[in-house]
């Protein structure tokens, strides 16, 4: 069983920085990649950005390449989102999540979620 944490959500003006965290319990953390999804109000959820499991390879959506960075320390069973220059639209609860098999942008892949966290850009 894994427990999933999200943390570093908030209020941030257009331009701005977040970083958020996403601390995983359980031993089995290094093993697996990790993504992270946004939901946005009326919207269904996205993928955002994933990284694999030794962090060799890193995978983002064309809306935030270039501005988010997914990172991840195994050693503190944690994975990170850099959020630089947000825009209002990207307004979101925010979701790590853990993928057992699969394609990284196909929710069905993920066998862990967290309980997100909101992240919030004003104009």
């Amino acid at each position: 069983q894994v427990q999933l944490v999200e943390s570093g959500g908030g209020l941030v003006q257009a331009g701005g920085s977040l970083r958020l965290s996403c601390a995983a319990s359980g031993r089995t953390f290094s093993r697996y990649p990790m993504s992270w999804f946004r939901q946005a109000p009326g919207k269904e959820r996205e993928f955002v950005a994933s990284i694999s499991s030794s962090s060799s390879s890193t995978y983002y959506s064309d809306s935030v390449r270039g501005r988010f960075t997914i990172s991840r320390d195994n050693a503190k069973n944690t994975v990170y989102l850099q959020m630089n220059s947000l825009k209002p639209e990207e307004t979101a609860i925010y979701y790590c999540a853990l993928r057992g098999g699969g394609a990284y942008d196909d929710q069905r892949s993920y066998a862990y979620w967290g309980q997100g966290t909101q992240v919030t850009v004003s104009s």
